[in-house]
């Protein structure tokens, strides 16, 4: 990449860029322009936080999509056929900002004054849902890259299904040089190329600068050489971040492009035209200070002693491109009703979810057969796939293996651009981020898989989603050291607990087939993101659950069998507490325990599955303490991390260390999943409470001092 040249000087403002006398309106657009530059300064300022310059460089590129190209109505932001628009260097947020404001979206001065402060619509990076016309949550650097390739399928795949007089419109995305160099970039692009993705227009922004300095420091990428060899179409427009023309006319060309994604390379100059700040690294990071600033707002033609300044005839000016966006919306919907398409299925795949009825398809599984939850899953999705019309699935790489295959379905390509079947490649971080995008486009519920351990390579991207809400479907299996012979490096260990942890992300692991179904079921209808972990290896169906999963899934925790009756009555001795793979070892251990054997008395244990912490602890008190009753000793069996058990057990059946090389099965015999061992640990649970009982009772006669035993880590 070449040294970066010096800023260029500001066009003067009686003259249009190509050195022509500006009319009026030209005069009046560059004024607008200077003022969104005047407001990317103040509102860091204010904030004593913030990104100013990269805001500044781009508001003519702002100008020009808001006010000459996008198709959108703020009336109804969320107007199906509406372009999308992703900023992925979201710390440029106060130019979208900006827009929404002028633009008529709702946000207000007020709102632009308490950028970045408690409880403002206006957060450090754009947030999906703090305000309309936010389309997606950005921030990590790349993940909008990404993102708006999911954005792309979906319109593509739309279209196909519904039509090009009801979907027929754009994704613009606007990135940087920090969202290039991650590596979630590459993934994204190479997908993008290969599928011939059209009506993609990306925007990068060459201005030469991150934190560090200059981007010389540690990249000299070709960049449109790269995306060239992607398979992309490219447009190196070079120094015209200031032409307006020059810029609408290079988005037109993109937005021409039907068959491959589109790239426009832009140089711009971060902080322009400040003074002393423009293409320096502090342009990028710092608000510029009230000096810098009142220097530049002179530059400009603005008031220099004044904060927030927008008078009424550039409010008025961004105001106007609102009855042509207006117009096109109301157009869609004439089409709309005159439509004699499906309109069931078009409200269906809006919605995310399945046709009235759909779950009536959910198979039901056989008690005593052997199925893998991710075999149950596949079975599970092709039975429901025809009545859940936005259904989308793939894998990175491994289809078949997580359950994720639809029988018949087309390979969404350029050939098919109705294919439900995405093949993502080995490419789990962009397969993450564009199942974000997917959802937020919406029309699309995307359902994508990956061994459990690989998990660790989405994270950025399912901690967005789960962050932003989107109705999303993961599929991750191979979820213990039950897969067997690949050893350490794929057997996950710590991932549920991490998991468990995030925010706002569901994490379900079913006990067999018949829980399986369930969760399908609650994950269509769900409203947020949904982790289904499943296992590879065969598991019985048990006996309870085709009358108890129905009920009990859905609210994250159930009695899957009841501690055994007889002359005994009254509350459990124990409660064994599994999920996954593990609640029919709990099942055969509570056998065991309920039979007296030399020198040991019966144990009177009851069984619970509790596949799905997040849904459990929504539940009310009372039915939380009717499955596990207070003051009774607890047993967790659970082939991951024991970290977190201790909200729910006195001690556990666990993994603290890393697995082993070997058959599945001796894995786990090894690490202690069997119900002998179990069995074993819960006597010594009962054994080790009655020990401490005996001493609370004599520590209240004042024998001595009482010492708690925990039971826990790995077996």
């Amino acid at each position: 990449m070449p040294p970066a040249p010096p800023a260029s000087p500001a066009p003067p403002p009686s003259e249009s860029p190509a050195g022509r006398p500006a009319s009026p309106e030209r005069e009046l657009e560059q004024l607008g322009i200077n003022v969104v530059r005047g407001l990317a300064m103040d509102a860091p300022e204010r904030a004593r936080s913030g990104h100013t310059g990269t805001a500044m460089a781009l508001a003519p590129l702002a100008h020009v999509l808001f006010t000459r190209v996008m198709r959108y109505d703020p009336s109804d932001p969320e107007w199906p056929d509406r372009d999308r628009f992703v900023l992925s260097n979201g710390h440029a947020s106060i130019l979208l900002y900006s827009m929404l404001y002028l633009c008529g979206y709702g946000l207000t001065l007020d709102d632009l004054k308490a950028f970045r402060q408690w409880g403002s619509k206006t957060a450090g990076h754009p947030e999906k849902r703090h305000a309309p016309g936010i389309e997606i949550t950005t921030g990590p650097l790349g993940q909008g890259v990404a993102s708006g390739v999911g954005m792309g399928v979906a319109e593509r795949f739309l279209r196909a299904r519904f039509g090009a007089d009801l979907v027929d419109h754009q994704t613009f995305v606007v990135c940087g040089d920090g969202c290039l160099e991650e590596g979630i970039s590459h993934e994204a692009a190479s997908l993008a190329g290969h599928l011939g993705l059209g009506r993609l227009v990306y925007i990068y922004d060459n201005n030469h600068i991150t934190i560090d300095g200059p981007t010389e420091l540690s990249y000299s990428d070709d960049v449109p050489g790269r995306f060239e060899a992607y398979g992309w179409d490219v447009d190196d427009v070079g120094e015209v971040a200031n032409d307006t023309d020059a810029l609408e006319a290079a988005l037109r060309r993109a937005m021409a492009v039907e068959d491959k994604p589109s790239l426009v390379v832009l140089r711009s100059h971060i902080g322009w035209p400040s003074p002393h700040l423009t293409d320096t690294a502090k342009a990028h990071g710092e608000p510029f200070g009230e000096d810098e600033i009142r220097e530049t707002k002179a530059i400009l033609g603005l008031p220099p002693d004044e904060s927030f300044w927008v008078p009424d005839e550039v409010l008025e000016l961004y105001r106007r491109a609102v009855p042509r966006g207006r117009a096109l919306r109301r157009a869609w919907e004439e089409r709309f009703t005159s439509w004699n398409g499906d309109r069931h299925a078009w409200d269906a795949a809006w919605a995310g979810r399945g046709l009235s009825g759909w779950e009536r398809k959910l198979p039901e599984f056989e008690v005593g057969t052997q199925v893998a939850t991710r075999k149950a899953l596949y079975a599970c999705i092709n039975a429901t796939a025809d009545l859940i019309p936005g259904l989308v699935a793939g894998a990175a790489d491994l289809t078949g293996n997580t359950g994720v295959k639809l029988d018949g379905a087309a390979r969404q390509s350029p050939e098919h651009p109705e294919g439900r079947q995405v093949y993502f490649g080995i490419r789990e971080h962009a397969m993450g981020a564009m199942m974000t995008g997917m959802a937020h486009h919406g029309g699309v519920l995307p359902v994508g898989g990956t061994f459990f351990c690989f998990s660790d390579y989405m994270r950025p991207a399912v901690r967005l989603a789960a962050m932003s809400r989107a109705h999303v479907v993961y599929s991750w299996t191979h979820d213990s050291v039950g897969l067997g012979e690949d050893g350490p490096t794929h057997q996950p260990i710590e991932q549920l607990a991490s998991l468990r942890a995030m925010p706002g992300l569901v994490v379900a692991r079913p006990a067999d087939a018949n829980e399986c179904a369930q969760v399908w079921r609650a994950a269509v209808d769900a409203t947020e993101p949904t982790a289904l972990i499943l296992s590879r290896q065969d598991l019985p169906v048990l006996a309870q659950t085709a009358a108890r999963a129905p009920g009990g899934v859905a609210r994250g925790g159930y009695v899957v069998v009841d501690e055994p009756g007889g002359a005994r009555t009254g509350p459990p001795d124990l409660v064994l507490i599994g999920t996954g793979s593990e609640v029919h070892v709990c099942v055969d251990a509570a056998a065991l325990l309920a039979a007296e054997q030399a020198g040991a008395e019966a144990v009177r244990a009851r069984v619970v599955s509790l596949p799905c912490w997040e849904w459990f602890e929504a539940q009310d008190d009372d039915y939380r303490r009717s499955v596990l009753p207070a003051g009774i000793p607890r047993l967790a069996v659970e082939a991951g991390a024991s970290f977190g058990w201790d909200r729910y057990a006195d001690a556990t059946v666990a993994i603290d260390t890393f697995g082993a090389s070997a058959p599945g099965a001796r894995a786990l015999a090894e690490f202690g999943f069997t119900p002998e061992h179990v069995a074993e640990r819960a006597r010594a649970l009962l054994a080790a409470r009655r020990a401490h009982d005996t001493h609370d009772a004599h520590d209240a006669h004042g024998t001595h001092d009482a010492h708690d035993t925990h039971e826990g880590g790995p077996s």
